[in-house]
């Protein structure tokens, strides 16, 4: 039985939209948590011998060292992460002595001018990658000319990218709001690594309908599209559960420096599966229709 992907392309496409529209919306509202890989400032992560205190205690302890804004994560078991402005050696024994039966497990402080240079590499490096990405995709196309055009590939890429980035942007932006998850270098890293998923997963659905072009070529546009859909829909689902079963159990048993992490992954990978069946090659036949109209 041959699934017809194609026939309900507009319910996915305002699916999306709302999804990327909210997106944005929260991201716009909220903003980002940056954390101090892009700010500058000081992390701690102390576990303490007895009861861990309460918040307030904590904030009304270290209330006079003009630390500024604290950010208190609690971790596993009695173990607490402090997340301030930067703070110098001598402060930094102070805040140890004022927490009673707290042990330091690290501390890291990164300079404001760290931040910002850290800052500008992150967006150059999304932004050659995505072009990259394109022009990777346009060109392993180029063979196919007919009735899509290799640049179209390229671009229908970018637009399930761009689907498959600002999700787990927006859900962070709530999460950044609500609960004071930080964006850090390891957020970056995720993301980086959702791009590779989901243009792999796309161009192995593209690479399929390719071939079934050139083979067949009584077999139309639509056809051709369907069934290299169907023909990589299994392989997917079975991919992307065998990925989430990792990135759960990292979610679940990784500790708080793994935690984000994987739902950063969780959340894309689960967009990018979406976006290369249901966006990525239902727009090229869309613009390829619209070019039949006239449009």
């Amino acid at each position: 039985m041959i699934i017809n992907f194609l026939k309900y392309r507009k319910t996915y496409y305002v699916f999306s939209g709302i999804l990327i529209v909210a997106s944005l919306i929260f991201v716009l509202i909220f903003g980002l948590k940056l954390g101090i890989d892009f700010t500058g400032g000081s992390i701690m992560e102390l576990v303490f011998d007895n009861q861990l205190p309460s918040n307030e205690t904590i904030k009304e302890n270290l209330a006079d060292l003009g630390l500024g804004e604290i950010i208190i994560q609690p971790t596993s078991g009695n173990g607490v992460i402090l997340r301030l402005g930067h703070v110098d050696e001598p402060t930094h024994r102070e805040i140890l002595k004022r927490l009673e039966g707290a042990k330091e497990q690290s501390f890291e402080a990164i300079g404001p001018t760290i931040g910002k240079e850290l800052t500008r590499k992150t967006k150059t490096a999304i932004i050659l990658a995505l072009l990259a990405i394109a022009s990777y995709v346009a060109f392993a196309f180029r063979r196919v000319s007919h009735p899509a055009k290799p640049w179209q590939y390229g671009l229908a890429t970018l637009v399930s990218l761009f689907h498959d980035i600002i999700i787990p942007l927006g859900a962070f932006a709530i999460l950044g709001k609500f609960y004071n998850v930080e964006i850090n270098i390891s957020f970056i890293a995720a993301m980086l690594t959702i791009l590779g998923f989901s243009v792999h997963d796309t161009i192995v659905v593209f690479d399929r309908i390719r071939e079934n072009l050139l083979k067949r070529t009584s077999v139309s546009f639509e056809e051709s599209i369907n069934q290299g859909l169907n023909q990589t829909l299994v392989r997917s689902v079975n991919t992307v559960l065998t990925v989430l079963l990792t990135l759960f159990a990292l979610y679940f048993f990784g500790g708080e420096s793994l935690k984000y992490f994987a739902l950063t992954l969780i959340i894309g990978i689960i967009s990018g599966t979406y976006s290369s069946i249901f966006i990525a090659s239902p727009l090229i036949f869309s613009w390829v229709n619209l070019r039949r109209k006239g449009y």
